[in-house]
């Protein structure tokens, strides 16, 4: 593996699952110590992830560290204090709508809607939204809507189900709704945000508001909505576990997968360089 240039590293972003977790989604606590070490150097590292906040915040506090986020894809970013610094939601009157058209059109499709700092179901008894709380530690509230969100909308539509299903969900959303970024982040789950947000803008903006520059930041990622960021900061690592599709437009890949510390493992590589 060709290292980034360890001395010039003054960030590091990382996406969470598929890379900084292990396979089941977990904290690995061999990394706990490496990310502090780095924290402390004075090297803020951030969670970049298509989670809401508080999926986020609880990896924070059981990894010993804290910082900006960039959650849901991009769609919205909080500063170290959890302020806003970005927003790109789905305004409520669109986001009825397309939930419509998923109701008629993917009735087998467990639908969820995450708005700031609030996580709507139709169902919560659903296993696969038993599943999602299991995995990131938090509750989902069966609620309507236009109950759950006020005027400015929602931030993301998490879709659940079978792989061909979401296949062609991912499809046909695409197709009726042009101004939306619809991907599949694994075989089984399709994300639907606004088309104005991607992880590669809210790396830049993270990058702005703590006044360094993007070639001096370091990023982690394994997934196809991964690649913009990857694309965009010049010093880029797939992870070992990385489909092809993702590898080709980082700058590096990793020796280890994610549930083998690849991030971890490649930053302490990265930090013994730098000294």
């Amino acid at each position: 593996m060709n290292y980034a240039h360890a001395h010039d590293i003054r960030i590091v972003f990382t996406d969470v699952d598929g890379t900084l977790l292990d396979a089941e989604h977990r904290v690995i606590p061999a990394s706990c110590s490496t990310v502090q070490a780095l924290v402390g150097l004075g090297i803020p590292f951030v969670l970049v992830s298509a989670r809401m906040p508080e999926g986020l915040t609880t990896i924070q506090r059981a990894m010993g560290f804290s910082g900006p986020l960039i959650c849901y894809g991009g769609a919205y970013v909080l500063d170290e204090e959890g302020n806003e610094l970005l927003s790109h939601p789905i305004d409520l009157e669109t986001a009825c709508e397309i939930k419509a058209f998923l109701d008629a059109e993917f009735p087998h499709l467990c639908c969820s809607e995450y708005g700031f700092h609030t996580w709507a179901c139709d169902d919560d008894s659903d296993p696969r939204i038993q599943n999602e709380e299991r995995i990131t530690t938090l509750k989902a509230q069966c609620v309507d809507m236009r109950t759950a969100f006020d005027e400015r909308g929602i931030h993301k539509f998490l879709l659940m189900g079978d792989p061909d299903d979401i296949e062609r969900a991912e499809h046909d959303i695409a197709q009726a709704y042009p101004q939306l970024t619809v991907a599949r982040s694994s075989a089984t789950l399709c994300e639907v945000t606004s088309g104005a947000a991607s992880k590669a803008e809210g790396v830049e903006v993270v990058c702005d508001h703590l006044g360094i520059s993007i070639d001096n930041a370091v990023a982690f990622g394994d997934g196809r909505n991964d690649i913009d960021m990857l694309v965009a900061v010049p010093n880029s690592y797939a992870m070992a576990n990385a489909p092809e599709e993702v590898i080709m437009h980082a700058a590096h890949v990793t020796d280890y997968s994610n549930a083998e510390n690849g991030v971890a493992l490649t930053l302490m590589e990265l930090m013994m360089n730098r000294q």
